[in-house]
């Protein structure tokens, strides 16, 4: 069988911009298919003896990549089926990999997978592609992602950590922007934008990432130093502050993003029943007369906003994405607060809202509790994820147990 996988510039074919589409041609015993690429060239910008676009074409590096994308994997297909002696044509080739073949660059996939999470309401993981996608951008020089998904290979994985590592990020770091890259190398295999075996995180792993993080838990001594100081008369950023902070404390760790969607409905014969933002588990957990007095400050509010505390206000912020831009810029500011107030109560470590519920767990766990009642408290659907929250064993634990060793 003689078969010839080419691309070529179809000229018998002008767009209203006066440009030819590319096609994909196979000739099989002198017939022949083809097949748009859904990319098109001026042809002045064409070499039509190589088949191939000239260097000065504006898109040349985009569109050789597509090239040698499209061909390579018609190419691997025709190997494949004759290596196992499969019967084929040119027309079954193309209608075989009809799906699998998709004109896009690693600029369009990201653009398009941003505004698509966008549109569900999945605000905070948009964030976190157009995070990867500006930084992946800066490291191209601010330019943009013009290649396909086949470009990023082990080499551009270890080119891409020796930048970030010379720009002083941590493994950390590293850590969160390679997992996320390897999220929408995922997504872009799903899509049928590249075949799965060029993923390069088959042998780029990312367990080599140092991901251990300091402490973060306070001592139940600095966790009750904030939650019995008396901020009357303080300013109203302050109290509440003090307020977040210790709810979140007292009621599981509830996240900030979870104590900003609460309303009066989530309040059920003295218990706080809710759905978590993030994994959407159930929570239902009892309301100390504590907790109960915090959320009795902020009855007057609650009747004109719907939630429970001023963050989010049910006539302001309607569209995932204003609501998502509040909790945001309010977590901030009660961040910059615990940090003051902290200071202010010779607190010695780093305070954020986020502390509040690794203390919890933290300080649970020292006092005995099962680390299974630990996790549904949490709402995390896998315990493994409640050990990451909870620390090792202080020096002072480590050394009352070694006094049993004579």
């Amino acid at each position: 069988m003689s078969i010839k996988v080419s691309v070529i510039c179809f000229k018998s074919k002008v767009l209203s911009n006066g440009n030819h589409p590319l096609m994909l041609r196979i000739t099989e015993n002198k017939k022949r298919v083809m097949k748009s690429l859904g990319i098109s060239i001026n042809p002045k910008y064409w070499d039509f003896g190589k088949e191939e676009p000239k260097p000065k074409c504006p898109d040349y590096e985009l569109i050789q990549n597509i090239i040698l994308k499209v061909k390579s994997e018609y190419q691997h297909l025709i190997l494949e089926k004759l290596s196992k002696n499969e019967e084929f044509t040119a027309s079954s080739l193309i209608n075989e990999q009809k799906e699998e073949i998709k004109a896009k660059t690693v600029e369009e996939f990201y653009l398009s997978l941003i505004e698509e999470l966008k549109q569900k309401g999945r605000i905070g993981n948009s964030y976190a592609y157009l995070n990867s996608y500006n930084t992946l951008r800066n490291f191209n020089h601010g330019k943009k992602l013009n290649y396909t998904f086949s470009h990023i290979d082990v080499t551009f994985c270890r080119k891409f950590e020796d930048w970030m590592r010379s720009k002083g990020n941590k493994d950390t770091t590293l850590s969160y922007q390679f997992r996320t890259l390897r999220a929408a190398f995922n997504k872009a295999i799903e899509a049928k934008i590249v075949a799965r075996e060029k993923n390069p995180f088959i042998k780029y792993k990312l367990s080599h990432f140092n991901t251990k993080t300091i402490k973060r838990a306070l001592s139940k001594k600095d966790i009750m130093k904030i939650i019995n100081a008396n901020c009357i008369g303080k300013s109203e950023l302050r109290q509440l502050t003090h307020d977040l902070f210790s709810f979140s404390y007292l009621c599981g760790g509830i996240s900030f993003v979870d104590i900003a969607n609460l309303t009066p409905k989530n309040i059920v014969d003295g218990r706080l029943i809710y759905q978590r933002q993030k994994t959407h588990g159930n929570i239902n957990l009892p309301l100390s007369d504590k907790a109960q007095k915090i959320i009795d400050k902020y009855i007057d509010y609650q009747k004109q906003a719907i939630y429970l505390f001023p963050i989010l206000h049910g006539k302001k912020h309607i569209t995932p994405m204003q609501k998502s831009n509040r909790v945001h810029k309010v977590c901030h500011q009660i961040n910059q607060e615990l940090k003051i107030f902290a200071k202010e109560l010779n607190i010695k470590s780093e305070v954020t809202t986020y502390v509040a519920r690794h203390s919890f767990a933290t300080i649970l766990k020292k006092s005995g509790v099962n680390i299974g009642i630990i996790s549904e408290a949490l709402g995390h659907q896998d315990i493994k994820t409640t050990q990451i929250y909870l620390s090792r064993f202080d020096n002072e634990q480590v050394d009352e147990a070694m006094k049993n060793l004579l």
